[in-house]
């Protein structure tokens, strides 16, 4: 693994740019209608929970990223192929984001440019950074987290006092009873992007202050998933229920009602930039996982000679994953909810926390046997 450290603010910094990622502007919790706002409460507090399974056994291996703890649970074979499946997984999810990222980028501002060719610009800084190593991602992550809010701040003071927003439009609460939050609670919402979180096991053990992570994984959680409630609730009570159904980017919606004096209007770039900063952040820890875990699997010398190859990797896949943005967003709600999030972000680390358990319990024991056996004479 790469010799750097990154501060607990710096970490911060790229957890909460992480779980902003697509889910701020996608139609993100609207399965659960005007309670959408509600199903991502739910699904943050579902979240926290996971993140306490993360954190025992951090804890428990606290210099061991993921793909190294799995070895030490499961044993040496069978930890370093969960090790590889987990590493696919990091990839093919960077290749949605990246993709997710394109197809905005297309439909918004540039709808003649290839999707590959914004996809390999993206790849290409992400490789540069990322073999600069972590150190710069997490500083870089410091500056545009200041960005990010200020853009935040800036498009919500916008909408507010353009008056087209209506707060009737979240009512009745439950109007649809609780079927419609709980099923779009599980899986969707406590895997995306809440149980993803799961990826910054990877990092901990780059953490120049251990006993922070407690502090910073829950503030960022906590403050990521607020600001997704309310960006939800701010595209129900501007566009209605219906509309944020219909459209496939709702907080491109949402900006464009924005209409002062017949002056300041047409404000995607706020939008456009914001799913810039936060897609890269958030493929760029995907792909550095991967990046790194593969590193420790195959006991390479250095992250760098492998981070273009990868990054050709996720180019393609970023492109054959899907043959149009519909299929991709079909893709997402139904194979990777179910078949992947549910397993790499669920089941797995359930299954580490019993046998880590387990083996702790058994440790105990053997080490207050020996203890206990009288010394001979």
């Amino acid at each position: 693994m790469e010799k750097a450290k990154v501060s607990a603010i710096q970490l911060f910094a790229l957890m909460f740019l992480f779980e902003m990622g697509t889910a701020l502007v996608v139609s993100y919790g609207i399965g659960a209608k005007k309670d959408a706002w509600l199903a991502i409460l739910l699904g943050l507090g579902a979240g926290i929970v996971l993140f306490f399974i993360h954190y025992f056994l951090f804890r428990q291996y606290p210099n061991l990223p993921l793909t190294g703890y799995a070895r030490k649970i499961f044993g040496k074979y069978l930890g370093w192929i969960i090790g590889l499946l987990y590493i696919l997984y990091f990839l093919y999810i960077a290749a949605r984001n990246l993709r997710e990222f394109g197809d905005l980028l297309i439909s918004s501002a540039l709808p003649k440019t290839p999707l590959l060719a914004i996809n390999i610009l993206m790849v290409l800084t992400i490789c540069y950074v990322l073999s600069l190593g972590i150190e710069v991602l997490g500083r870089t992550a410091e500056v545009f987290l200041v960005v990010l809010l200020l853009l935040g701040a800036t498009g919500n003071f916008l909408v507010l006092v353009s008056g087209n927003w209506h707060p009737h439009n979240l009512q009745p609460f439950l109007e649809n009873g609780w079927k419609p939050i709980l099923t779009t609670v599980f899986p969707l919402i406590i895997s995306f992007p809440f149980g993803e979180m799961i990826v910054f096991t990877m990092l901990l053990p780059y953490l120049n202050q251990p006993e922070s992570v407690k502090r910073v994984w829950l503030s960022a959680l906590i403050s990521g998933g607020l600001a997704l409630s309310w960006t939800a609730s701010l595209n129900i009570v501007v566009l209605d229920v219906e509309k944020v159904e219909r459209s496939v980017f709702p907080l491109l919606s949402t900006i464009r009602v924005v209409n002062l004096m017949e002056f300041l209007q047409r404000l995607d770039v706020i939008v456009v930039y914001t799913l810039l900063i936060t897609v890269f952040f958030k493929a760029s820890i995907f792909f550095y996982s991967a990046v790194i875990g593969i590193v420790d699997l195959f006991k390479l010398k250095n992250h760098q000679q492998i981070v273009l190859p990868v990054g050709i990797i996720l180019i393609f896949l970023s492109i054959v994953i899907a043959s149009d943005f519909a299929e991709h967003l079909e893709e997402g709600f139904v194979i990777t909810g179910y078949y992947l999030h549910i397993p790499f972000l669920m089941i797995i680390p359930l299954l580490m926390l019993l046998v880590a358990i387990i083996r702790n319990r058994f440790k105990k024991v053997k080490d207050k046997k020996i203890k206990s056996k009288p010394s001979a004479p």
